[in-house]
């Protein structure tokens, strides 16, 4: 699906400063004064693979495993502080079975919530093919819409109760960041007109440019993955497409508290 180009779904430009080079100044990382600043938020997304030999075990001790891992997640969950979201990637992936969406503000907590799960007799028995990390930022671009998903609140990851979950790591191709604000603000318009089209799903996008392979990391949350079909469908034809180069490994995902999507492990 490369060519969907489903960048950070209906943006739009700001006015840049010309630099001392000829090009548009980034605006990326400004912040209005008159607000107090928003606290960046560490987010990552890790996808886990169980082991055949763990399915072997007797149910008993299979359920004490899960319910150690749930109570590593429990324990983190630290209103304001750090969240974790649980997710069935079973049927819809080959290579991973779960996902947990962690969202907090320091790298070093996420660090060791994770060892915790991996330390865990469940821990022992997974393997982690996918691991993206991104962090939130006020962007550049931000548009009209009532879900928080855009303009000063990106600072701030804030998930719905959607029951999907759609998830893929992104990178645009150098010759974008070369265009002028002008001719990025006309590309992005078409992409605007269409994400607007279908107010059912809510993006999470996060950056990753230097602290992971990927340049951002888009989640899209909904209750009606035929939304989401139809929105990438439109968005091939998009001018902007040509300048996605890559937008996949692509991860579709079911919500589900921490003892089900745990469950269905096997």
């Amino acid at each position: 699906m490369a060519d969907t180009a489903i960048a950070p779904v209906a943006e739009t430009a700001t006015t840049a400063t010309p630099s001392s080079t000829g090009r548009p100044a980034s605006s990326y990382g400004t912040h209005d004064p008159s607000k107090p600043p928003v606290k960046q938020q560490i987010v990552c997304f890790t996808f886990y693979k169980v082991m055949p030999e763990w399915r072997r075990l007797p149910a008993e001790e299979k359920a004490a495993h899960k319910q150690a891992f749930v109570d590593v997640l429990e324990r983190w969950n630290k209103p304001g502080e750090f969240l974790s979201i649980t997710y069935s990637t079973t049927g819809t992936r080959g290579d991973v079975d779960m996902c947990v969406w962690s969202i907090g503000y320091a790298v070093d907590e996420l660090n060791k919530m994770r060892s915790e799960l991996l330390a865990t007799p469940l821990g022992g028995y997974l393997t982690t093919p996918h691991n993206f990390l991104a962090m939130t930022r006020r962007s550049q671009y931000q548009i009209d819409r009532d879900d928080e998903s855009e303009g000063e609140s990106r600072g701030a990851v804030r998930p719905g109760g959607q029951k999907y979950i759609f998830i893929y790591p992104f990178w645009k191709t150098r010759p974008w960041y070369r265009l002028p604000a002008e001719e990025r603000h006309r590309l992005m318009k078409e992409h605007i007109r269409i994400g607007l089209l279908y107010p059912r799903v809510k993006i999470n996008t996060t950056y990753s440019f230097g602290i992971d392979d990927q340049e951002f990391v888009v989640a899209f949350e909904t209750n009606f993955p035929e939304d989401f079909l139809h929105l990438v469908e439109a968005l091939r034809d998009t001018e902007i497409s040509l300048y996605t180069l890559k937008d996949f490994p692509i991860f579709t995902c079911v919500r589900l508290k921490p003892a089900e999507a745990l469950d269905r492990l096997g």
